[in-house]
């Protein structure tokens, strides 16, 4: 054999293994929709479980076609000419020109992303929202709304983002205050984009009926079922092993810097891992000390919390800081819970403050806490002498205008796109059920009757 056909055989067999830890990366993050319906079922009240049940497995079927046909085209695509654009991606829509394993499966992670983002939302519109206006929502944000926010900040052209290829010859420019907002697995891209669009359709859709009373006191509306929250917490916490370890994208890659990748990856699953821990004590510790009560509930969102705020920075923060940073979103998720009641805004799962502020703390952190040998590990070497690191690590504040920019673009998007939606929806009359059907549950008059078989069966006579 000869050296040459050696070598190809060597780089098929890295390309092969890259393209495996993708798709591995990319099923644990689909088995998170099972989280996803677990947590909504347990979050909202049992006459209303099939109804978000319905919702969390459209967003899988209707996602599925969005990104196919259209999504990642205007996420990743690149045009048959060559033309670059900053803005949204002009190629390789229904995967037309995709070519290779790792192309492949790179398509089916990225999708895998798209449809966490959508689910978001269902939490924050649940038990009020008509079917036919989400099913509309998941469409347009899977194939339009979320793919130009992954377009800005992961793809190759993208002007948000870290990979902006430099020099203006080719039509890219130079990257945003040298370093672009780093978010290395979603904070920003995924979960802010999800929560601000959850956080919309909750203030345009309205508060259920009866959760705020006419003197402005909060009518406690708990979920049904404990224990489907904290399985739907712990399968979202596996999950998020194929999110965040997984965004590493490669385990060998190109030139075979196996030790490098397994050293980010690893890393990762451990800061992953601590903040978690960190966002659920601190939660617990909380509720106790403000309500006297070791809160279950509490835990499982502070648990979440520390989750996407570890996102962003979860390959750039040391693991001493990890439960630093899950602390603190567990806070972050509490104090923003707080701020939507006061402004008689009803979140019923606080998707928005889960995913929304806590995302945009994730975002923020990165800018404070992002070690400069860790951003040079995973990113890339420096761009015209100049490498980002966090504030706390000596860096002069570019990263974190970078990263404050991010959070206001994203806002200012998914915020405009999607409230023409929920307007446009609430104009035509079809976002918001009537009160006569909220009352009697959206399982009984919208999907047939209860998730639940409870009648009293009599017993056959002897």
């Amino acid at each position: 054999m000869s050296l040459t056909e050696s070598g190809a055989e060597i780089q098929s067999l890295y390309n092969n293994l890259d393209a495996n830890f993708l798709l591995s990366s990319a099923y644990l993050v689909f088995f998170m929709q099972a989280g996803f319906a677990m947590l909504c079922a347990g979050s909202v009240r049992s006459k209303n479980t099939k109804n978000i049940l319905i919702k969390n497995v459209l967003d899988a079927c209707v996602g599925a076609l969005a990104w196919f046909y259209f999504g990642y085209g205007f996420a990743l695509g690149e045009a048959s000419n060559g033309k670059l654009n900053s803005f949204i991606g002009s190629g390789n829509f229904a995967m037309k020109g995709v070519s290779g394993n790792t192309g492949i499966a790179m398509y089916l992670f990225q999708w895998s992303f798209s449809a966490a983002a959508t689910t978001i939302v269902s939490g924050s519109v649940a038990e009020r929202t008509k079917f036919e206006a989400y099913l509309g929502y998941s469409f347009f944000l899977c194939a339009f709304v979320y793919p130009v926010v992954v377009h800005w900040g992961w793809s190759g052209q993208g002007w948000l983002g870290p990979w902006r290829c430099e020099g203006s010859s080719n039509g890219c420019g130079p990257l945003l205050a040298g370093s672009g907002m780093l978010d290395f697995a979603g904070s920003g891209i995924v979960h802010m984009t999800g929560g601000v669009a959850g956080l919309v359709g909750a203030i345009i859709v309205g508060p259920r009926t009866g959760r705020f009373a006419p003197d402005g006191r909060v009518n406690p509306m708990p979920g049904h079922s404990a224990p489907l929250v904290v399985l739907g917490t712990f399968i979202l916490w596996l999950g998020w092993y194929g999110f965040n370890p997984g965004s590493q994208l490669a385990i060998v890659a190109f030139g075979g810097a196996a030790a490098d990748n397994s050293r980010v990856i690893a890393r990762t699953a451990v800061t992953t891992t601590l903040s978690a821990a960190g966002g659920g004590i601190m939660a617990m510790v909380l509720n106790y000390v403000l309500y006297h009560v070791w809160d279950l509930i509490a835990v499982c969102n502070g648990i979440l919390a520390g989750l996407v705020g570890i996102t962003a920075g979860c390959s750039t923060t040391e693991p001493w800081a990890a439960p630093i940073c899950g602390a603190l979103s567990a806070l972050v998720i509490h104090a923003s819970s707080k701020l939507l009641l006061k402004l008689k805004i009803d979140d019923p799962l606080e998707a928005a403050p889960m995913h929304g502020f806590c995302g945009a703390f994730g975002v923020l952190w990165v800018g404070f806490m992002a070690k400069q040998s860790y951003v040079a590990e995973v990113f890339g070497t420096a761009r015209n002498g100049y490498m980002p690191a966090g504030v706390f690590y000596g860096g002069n504040g570019k990263l974190l205008g970078a990263q404050i920019a991010g959070i206001c673009v994203i806002t200012a998007w998914v915020g405009a796109t999607l409230g023409a939606f929920f307007l446009l929806m609430k104009k035509l009359n079809l976002l918001r059920t009537s009160v006569e059907e909220e009352t009697m549950g959206l399982d009984e008059s919208k999907h047939g009757g209860s998730a639940y078989a409870m009648e009293l069966v009599a017993p056959e006579p002897a």
